[in-house]
């Protein structure tokens, strides 16, 4: 405080402090930047804001099980390696940061989940490989070498590990685990025993064989290590193919598991730059998409090349033609498994897509932070991100990217063919923390060539019948789903669909819900279908609300601007989960069944309330007034003592969220409580038409 004549320590919530800004007018105000985020004081340092409040997790890589739904593992920069859902498995009285779970290793990773078995999560420290069983929290170490590192000059060293040490799992055993040092290890036994099936696949320069740091302040951390393998990959097409990359300069390839290596280093690659990422094709053998990083030596030029015969010749992917900025340094590729061509770029500054293999590339930014991408994983037809101080991202359904281009969406109306909904009931805990959790649903995406005054979105059974009706008319707001508390809610973190009618793309969620009911369809208008409790028929009603969760099946939606219509199917499925669980297709329809039964119900009870306001008021009817009053308190509410008593409709709403409240089939109990509803009703019913005599 004495411009620097004396000091004094201040505490901050996190080490590792690397920034700090003190507001210029009003030095008690500042905010401090460190590897576990962000604090901001207002009392010059004696307390700070909590990081708790703020996605910054710095992360190395991304890498997913094969779990339903998936989570996403990473090394989170001065913490440990972390897993967390895509979307919320269960409810956590935690809220999000009940899922969080550290899973082996530490802060570097990576962390690679075993398939079939996601508990068991290969991991490793700076190096340090080990076997991470969650069920029992215990780690089994397994370092290649099993020698320490540190302090030594890395020329000395018999095994070279640096910092993000790569682990990666052969995709046609999984049972073989590859793990690099300056040579490509491989283990057979989840790390027991390793063989060295390489030589050394580094430029490993004897001018770059120094201690870190020497002498001024010298890094006994021994981790800082060049000359090391950064990036391993094994062709999804053909077992044995592998792919290596250093953070020195070389690519290698061998096509016999390891017996024989060939240099494929592209020419035109400036010396010394950091392999980030090979990336194998999904589609064809001899190709292979390499990025390369060096801004460390002063190069923020992006550097990715594709070769299409096993690194014989290459295609320099990001010169200044290409539509990547020269100023952008290029982290990671990944080809999309499904449509060939379609590449994803992470680059230090962001998101870039290119729809032809690389020869243009266009911005995939969106409302993605400017910040590094340190990993992509395309899973289930979404992109995973993972970055540097902003954490996970995931855009969801690349659909309209696998179609973009092969139609025409330049015609007045298109909409893109689905992808499969499942049948998922949401968590309720998702919406705090900054974490936002996707809306379940059936995502359907469409274009618009210019802007139309209305449009109607609806969705037909197998049948042909209208089950659900959204519009959106000039002059009125957008139609929303509303939320009704029955465990399918949306996060308030995410805006929920609309349907828009502007020109441009639009993607609007339907919640996989029937629509609801009210007593008759309008003129011209088709409605919901309603099942007729007396006769057990299906009838039309007016759409009003939403209704019960539609069982598994193949649906039409149907969308419409009055001069254009268009179809598509949308398969919806049963959740895994449920199914593992014994829930059967006919378990579903029952219950459905039993939720627009009970619907009907609701909307019968509603109208009756309405009819009894409207009689009440009609000075026709006031020497039945007393009798209308009574009717009214059976079936909306009971007066007598402190407590309103529920009568008849809060019944049919009690039973309703019974009844829908997960996937099951309906108990005897609710049958026979749906029974004596609707006797209950009907008798209300007949005593308001002899009251009234109508």
């Amino acid at each position: 405080k004495d411009a620097g004549k004396t000091w004094g320590s201040v505490s901050t919530p996190h080490g590792d402090n690397h920034d700090i800004w003190i507001h210029p007018e009003n030095p008690k105000l500042m905010v401090q930047g460190n590897d576990g985020g962000a604090n901001v004081s207002i009392d010059g340092g004696r307390t700070w804001s909590t990081q708790n409040n703020q996605p910054t997790a710095e992360l190395y890589q991304v890498n997913i099980d094969d779990r339903f739904p998936y989570w996403l593992y990473a090394g989170q920069q001065d913490n440990s390696t972390i897993r967390v859902p895509s979307n919320p498995p269960y409810s956590s009285p935690a809220g999000p940061q009940g899922y969080w779970q550290s899973i082996g290793g530490c802060e570097t990773g990576p962390a690679v989940p075993k398939p079939g078995d996601a508990d068991i999560v290969y991991a490793a420290c700076k190096g340090r490989f080990g076997r991470f069983n969650f069920r029992t929290g215990q780690e089994k170490q397994f370092y290649v070498g099993a020698a320490n590192m540190y302090g030594h000059n890395p020329k000395n060293l018999r095994y070279r590990f640096q910092r993000v040490s790569p682990i990666t799992l052969s995709p046609h055993d999984p049972k073989i685990v590859y793990h690099a040092s300056q040579f490509l290890h491989r283990s057979k036994d989840e790390g027991e025993t390793w063989e060295t099936i390489s030589p050394d696949l580094t430029a490993f320069e004897p001018s770059t064989q120094v201690i870190s740091g020497a002498p001024l302040t010298r890094d006994i951390t021994g981790e800082e290590f060049y000359s090391t393998l950064y990036t391993v990959a094994e062709s999804p097409l053909t077992p044995g193919l592998i792919w290596v990359g250093a953070n020195d300069g070389p690519i290698h390839v061998t096509r016999d598991h390891g017996k024989s290596w060939t240099n494929v280093t592209p020419p035109t690659l400036p010396k010394g730059g950091r392999v980030q990422t090979v990336e194998p094709s999904w589609h064809r053998p001899g190709r292979c998409i390499a990025s390369v990083l060096r801004y460390q030596l002063g190069d923020w030029r992006p550097h990715i090349y594709r070769t299409e015969d096993f690194g014989a010749t290459w295609v320099h992917l990001s010169s200044a033609s290409s539509g990547l900025p020269q100023d952008t340094p290029s982290r990671v590729v990944r080809e999309d498994p499904q449509r060939e061509g379609l590449l994803y770029a992470g680059m230090e500054f962001g998101m870039f897509v290119s729809f032809d293999n690389g020869r243009r590339w266009r911005s995939l930014q969106r409302n993605l932070p400017v910040t590094p991408i340190t990993d992509i994983k395309v899973h289930a037809g979404d992109l995973v991100l993972s970055t540097m101080g902003r954490s996970f991202w995931i855009l969801d359904d690349l659909s309209p990217l696998h179609q973009f281009g092969h139609n025409k969406v330049q015609d007045t109306l298109h909409v893109f063919q689905p992808r499969k909904a499942y049948r998922v009931r949401s968590s309720r805990g998702g919406s705090r923390g900054g974490v936002q959790y996707l809306s379940t649903g059936g995502f359907i995406d469409y274009h618009l060539s210019e802007d139309v005054d209305q449009l109607t979105f609806e969705v037909l059974n197998a049948d042909g019948d209208v089950i659900r009706q959204v519009e959106s008319r000039r002059g009125r707001r957008p139609a929303r789903p509303r939320d009704t508390g029955s465990g399918m809610r949306p996060s308030p973190r995410i805006p929920r669909a609309t349907l828009g009618r502007t020109a441009g793309a639009h993607r609007y969620r339907w919640d996989l819900r029937h629509g609801g009911a009210s007593t008759s369809a309008r003129p011209g208008r088709p409605g919901a279908l309603v099942k007729n409790v007396d006769t057990g028929q299906m009838e039309r009603r007016r759409p009003s609300g939403r209704g019960p969760v539609v069982a598994p099946g193949r649906y039409t939606v149907r969308i419409s601007t009055g001069a254009t219509e268009r179809t598509v199917s949308l398969e919806v499925l049963v959740d895994p989960r449920v199914a593992a669980d014994g829930i059967t297709q006919a378990d579903l329809e029952a219950q459905v069944d039993l939720c627009l039964r009970v619907g009907g119900l609701s909307a019968r009870a509603s109208a009756l309330g309405s009819r009894l306001s409207r009689a009440q008021a009609d000075k026709e009817h006031q020497d039945a007034l007393q009798g209308l009053r009574s009717l009214r308190a059976e079936l909306l509410t009971s007066t007598e003592g402190r407590y309103q008593r529920p009568m008849l409709r809060d019944q049919i709403r009690y039973l309703s969220s019974m009844i829908g409240r997960a996937d099951q089939r309906p108990g005897k109990d609710a049958y026979e409580r749906a029974d004596e509803l609707n006797a209950w009703l009907t008798r209300l019913e007949s005593t308001f038409q002899e009251l009234t005599n109508r």
